[in-house]
């Protein structure tokens, strides 16, 4: 009979006839180890299927963001992207910032304006991108005329309640490529 005598995390499984100084970590073959774990049997309960992760693609000739599981497009929204002056930047990124109802202090006047749907960022900020310039990011506008344009200092502005969609897709770590 097999016996698993269980010390600490880094038990090693014994049988009821061997002591343990016969089968420490470093001699145990594969075949002794098998031996001496037991069979667990078929499963009468199944795991879902662990989902791909969410990434995001932003292609700044479409003015668009597509929202990625594996290798299936989830969603699309159009954005605004950053004018030629301040280009939004290419390159592979991660979101490591996320805000519900961002202030928003502008680097030209220090003036701080409060969040809200009319505050220059929106409903949501999704920070990706920290440049020595400043942080780029998904956001939402109030200058809706603006979407589809290179219009911004760089960031990428969206509707609202895309944003709004877009930010409860996405989590800390979630994967942005930005191509041309």
């Amino acid at each position: 009979q097999t016996i698993l005598e269980i010390e600490s995390p880094a038990a090693v499984p014994t049988t009821a006839t061997e002591s343990t100084t016969n089968l420490d970590r470093e001699s145990l073959t594969i075949e002794e180890l098998s031996l001496a774990l037991p069979t667990l049997g078929i499963p009468s309960i199944y795991l879902p299927e662990i989902s791909k992760d969410i990434r995001l693609v932003l292609k700044l000739s479409e003015r668009k963001v597509y929202v990625y599981q594996g290798e299936q497009e989830k969603a699309s929204y159009p954005v605004a992207i950053g004018k030629s002056s301040t280009p939004t930047p290419t390159g592979t990124y991660q979101v490591f910032q996320m805000v519900v109802d961002p202030v928003w202090k502008s680097p030209w006047t220090g003036e701080v304006f409060p969040p809200g749907a009319n505050s220059a960022l929106g409903l949501r900020w999704i920070g990706f991108a920290e440049l020595p310039n400043g942080i780029i990011g998904f956001h939402g506008t109030p200058t809706i005329s603006s979407i589809g344009k290179a219009a911004s200092n760089g960031c990428v502005r969206m509707h609202n309640e895309h944003v709004v969609e877009l930010f409860e897709k996405v989590k800390m770590g979630t994967p942005v490529t930005v191509e041309n």
